[in-house]
């Protein structure tokens, strides 16, 4: 799926121009691409949301600059860790025979077994970093855990045949997600015998003396 994101040239690189067009809100935005000449353009916030919703995170997206369309994906992009606004974002020129980096979230499904029966999930990579051409760049890597009992795990390794059309740059051996044993209750013991007396009631206990 491919969707329109429209934006324009941009000439002004001062920090006060560009804190100016956030305010009205657009993203100050650049694309590049081999073979291509990079531009600084300024795309609107709500587009660009808009978009990503569409297409997902590494979809790709027909850019057009002043009536020229191209297709691009969005590369990068920066956003205020507070406000959680996009500040600034990078567009990449693509073509269908390119293969690209991405990172694509991992997803996973079904029910796990083991923590069925008490376990404890626990996912160690949430992003798996890919090579693969644009339009093979899935949404989503969906893991299944179904099977997955306590103690034991789901390496990159034994995902490898379900995504064959794209190369996961990372090791075999390393862990996706796994199920630990749950925590055991610590028993927690007086060394007294708990029959419900107390030193006060106990048979021999030390009396005060009276005058």
């Amino acid at each position: 799926m491919t969707s329109t994101l429209v934006a324009k040239e941009r000439k002004e690189i001062q920090n006060s121009v560009l804190a100016q067009l956030r305010k009205q809100g657009n993203i100050p935005s650049v694309v590049y691409g081999k073979n291509e000449e990079s531009k600084s353009i300024v795309v609107k916030n709500v587009d660009l949301i808009r978009i990503i919703k569409e297409v997902g995170r590494n979809g790709i997206i027909s850019l057009d600059v002043n009536g020229n369309s191209q297709d691009v994906i969005l590369s990068d992009y920066q956003y205020d860790p507070i406000k959680r606004d996009v500040l600034h974002a990078d567009f990449l020129y693509i073509n269908s025979s390119t293969e690209i980096h991405a990172q694509v979230h991992v997803a996973l499904t079904g029910t796990s077994k083991g923590v069925e029966d008490g376990g404890i999930l626990q996912q160690s990579l949430h992003e798996l970093n890919i090579t693969a051409k644009p339009r093979e760049i899935p949404e989503t890597i969906e893991v299944d855990i179904s099977n997955i009992q306590v103690n034991q795990t789901i390496k990159i390794g034994e995902i490898r045949n379900y995504y064959s059309n794209i190369t996961i740059n990372q090791e075999d051996e390393e862990v996706i997600v796994s199920v630990l044993a749950p925590r055991q209750e610590e028993e927690i013991s007086t060394g007294e015998q708990q029959d419900g007396k107390t030193p006060e009631n106990e048979e021999g206990r030390e009396t005060k003396a009276s005058n």
